[in-house]
């Protein structure tokens, strides 16, 4: 109750403030017919871009000059950069430029990956989006990919970076592996681009972004109406069909989306592999999804927007485990999504954007299967509302600020069942909620035309876990147009999930501890962006954290298990060779080690020291060629059955090279290869789970 009134409460103060707009512009919006883009979102950073900004292959946006930047009345009317002629390379790179500028933390990169680069890499998943930006190293994503396998982002499992769509949060607090965030089920159809940030801007999203926060922006309608269709056919009866339309009717645009993926990954695997059945052949890792998207976006007038977006997911699959022997259980997930924002300019141009929203996420996670006679199944049913307010306001000509309030509460409903003899007394349903609030801050000052700094506060309150104060700093000073440096220190605290407190895992064997202390500490950058010559830009960024109380199993039973520091590189290099040509190379070094406990010293589970991606591509007159190229230097396993392995030991180092085209048959229908693993080398992907060697996809895209 309390919480509906905080909202209602949100809301009115809202609609107060959004009024005086409305009242101000109703005679204009008489007047006036509003002409947009494909996108009404903002990008990140749309202003002046200074030369010692690198930008790979659309993975990276230029990070924002310290010069204050201009801003304009009339959001709708071209920017200078708008207006520019610009040649084949750059009309790769300016994709739906609006003139508006969202205000992040400007001391850390943001990286982008825009729609038309996930087109060309053939992405099924947002983990198969993220695999190639530096920082990540994913191992749940393609031929043969679990839930399980993980998601890293320098150093931090995905339970410890935030991840949203359009700004709403959907982690929930759940934190065992079968009820993480899933990024195999989020619907790629419905994506207008990936953004990726950390530093001070965690201070805005949460104080458990270790890693970092992952924004997944979705589609919103088009002036011309626009329907696109693709359908694929590959190896192991993969099916994959993607439908979208989006029109607008006046000033209401909308946006439609259904995507349906299948694959049965079954394929020849070496012995010892993770559920090799009696015939040689992975069991259990087929998987099928289907997703529903719709979005509404209404202009008000030419400074109030009202949008409503709905995300429905339905996943099936079955789990492979960590190189257990030979696992059956599967799991069901279902999500829901849907969010309502308002966002209004209160002041002329951007000087002051109020933007609300509220949010309601569902994820219903069933694991279930047999072990010999016996049966056991485990669900966490989580339901959040969250609600926001964030005030965008630029104060004076030097100075900006960026704050609000978060409201989330949590609902968890638990239940497991098991008829193994030893497990029975442990059967159990638990049904628990979780408030927590959050003020946060975080201000920008142009000290000079090329030095600023970025100063933040999260103000938390958690009804587990009590009140916590998280600060961040950031700066940024350009010594040229050539050379820039920047850097980055930001506090976190990072709660135990709920399950992890109170819910028995009967399908791993796993206790709950309600004594559980939240995991603490701090994360930091710094880095350089240079121009090496007029062809060759580069961002090089150093990255440390240092996290205590990390949660871990001890003997079947969540625990504290200590202190584990994570120092690591990135360097990220793009090169322009040509007109039509577009490259990027990026490489991640990560040492994440654990100091303190049983495995001290050691470099964490499933998490590589080295990962390196490369990109090569060219396009002309609708025709596309591109190479990919991934190194892996292998992982801890962590995990281990079989006789003579030990915790020591590492999967082997592996290279793997991909190449996509697509082929135009008409102005409006092309024909798209996938061709994966061509050198067909069966590596092991993690922890006994292998890759099926050579794979092949083709199918037909239409754009009308």
């Amino acid at each position: 109750m309390k919480l509906g009134v905080l909202v209602f409460q949100v809301l009115l103060a809202n609609l107060a403030l959004a009024s005086i707009s409305v009242a101000e512009d109703s005679k204009l919006s008489k007047k006036h017919t509003i002409v947009r883009k494909a996108s009404d979102i903002p990008y990140l950073n749309e202003i002046e871009r200074p030369s010692t900004s690198a930008k790979l292959l659309l993975t990276q946006t230029p990070t924002t000059p310290t010069k204050t930047p201009q801003t304009t009345d009339d959001r709708n009317s071209p920017t200078e950069e708008e207006s520019k002629p610009t040649n084949d390379d750059e009309a790769d790179i300016i994709i739906d430029v609006t003139g508006k500028d969202d205000s992040l933390p400007q001391s850390t990169p943001t990286y982008v990956i825009p729609k038309e680069e996930i087109q060309k890499q053939g992405a099924t998943s947002v983990a198969d989006v993220l695999k190639k930006l530096p920082g990540f190293a994913i191992n749940d994503a393609g031929y043969g990919a679990d839930i399980h396998t993980g998601t890293y982002y320098r150093g931090a499992s995905i339970n410890q970076s935030v991840f949203l769509i359009n700004g709403r949060p959907i982690n929930n607090n759940v934190n065992t592996y079968h009820g993480t965030t899933d990024l195999n089920s989020i619907p790629v159809e419905s994506i207008e681009r990936v953004e990726l940030y950390s530093g001070a801007a965690s201070t805005l999203y949460g104080s458990s972004a270790f890693g970092g926060v992952v924004n997944i922006i979705t589609k919103q309608g088009d002036i011309v109406p626009r329907l696109n269709a693709a359908a694929e056919f590959g190896s192991l009866n993969l099916n994959n069909q993607q439908f979208s339309y989006a029109a607008s009717i006046n000033s209401l645009r909308y946006n439609f989306s259904f995507e349906r993926f299948f694959v049965d990954n079954r394929y020849r695997v070496p012995l010892g592999a993770a559920n090799r059945d009696s015939q040689g052949y992975l069991f259990n890792a087929d998987t099928s999804t289907s997703t529903y998207f719709g979005s509404l976006a209404l202009d008000v007038n030419n400074k109030n927007t009202v949008s409503l977006d709905v995300t429905k997911l339905s996943s099936r699959r079955g789990l492979v485990y960590f190189g257990f022997p030979l696992q059956r259980d599967r799991l069901d997930h279902d999500g829901l999504n849907i969010g309502l924002s308002w966002r209004s300019q209160l002041g002329n141009g951007n000087s002051s954007v109020l933007t609300t929203s509220i949010g309601y996420n569902q994820d219903y996670f069933n694991t279930y299967g047999p072990s010999n006679q016996f049966y056991r199944t485990g669900t966490l049913d989580t339901q959040l509302l969250s609600a926001r307010v964030d005030h965008d306001w630029r104060i004076t000509t030097n100075n900006k600020l960026r704050w609000g309030l978060d409201l989330k509460n949590t609902w968890l409903t638990g239940d497991t069942f098991s008829t193994v003899p030893n497990r029975v007394a442990l059967n159990e349903t638990e049904n628990r909620t979780l408030l927590n609030t959050a003020l946060f801050a975080v201000t920008t000052w142009n000290i000079s035309d090329n030095f600023l700094l970025d100063v933040g506060l999260r103000q938390s309150f958690d009804s587990e876990f009590g009140n916590y104060l998280n600060p961040s700093v950031g700066l940024k000073y350009d010594i040229n147009s050539n050379l820039s440096f920047r850097g980055s220190w930001a506090s976190g605290q990072r709660n135990p999930g709920l399950d992890q407190l109170y819910v028995y895992d009967t399908v791993h064997g796993w206790l709950p501890n309600p004594n559980l202390e939240p995991e603490t500490g701090s994360s930091w950058t710094a880095g350089v962006d240079v121009r090496l010559s007029e062809s060759l830009t580069g961002q090089f960024t150093y990255f440390g954290s240092s996290l205590d109380n990390r949660l871990g199993v001890v003997q079947g039973r969540w625990a504290n298990i200590g202190l584990v520091d994570t120092n690591g590189l990135e360097a990220a290099l793009k090169w322009k060779v040509g007109s039509g040509w577009s490259t990027f190379l990026n490489y991640t070094y990560t040492d994440a080690q654990i100091k303190t406990g049983a495995e001290r010293g050691l470099q964490l589970g499933m998490i590589p020291y080295s990962v390196a991606s490369f990109g090569l591509g060219y396009e002309i007159k609708g025709w596309q060629a591109n190479l990919y190229a991934t190194y892996y230097s292998g992982a801890r396993r962590a995990f281990f059955t079989r006789p003579g392995d030990r915790i020591t030991d590492f999967s082997p180092s592996f290279f793997n090279l991909d190449f996509s085209a697509r082929i135009p048959i008409t102005r409006t229908l092309g024909l798209t290869v996938y061709l994966e693993n061509l050198f067909d080398e069966k590596y092991e992907r993690v922890n006994r789970t292998y890759s099926p060697g050579f794979t092949f996809r083709m199918g037909l895209s239409s754009n009308i």
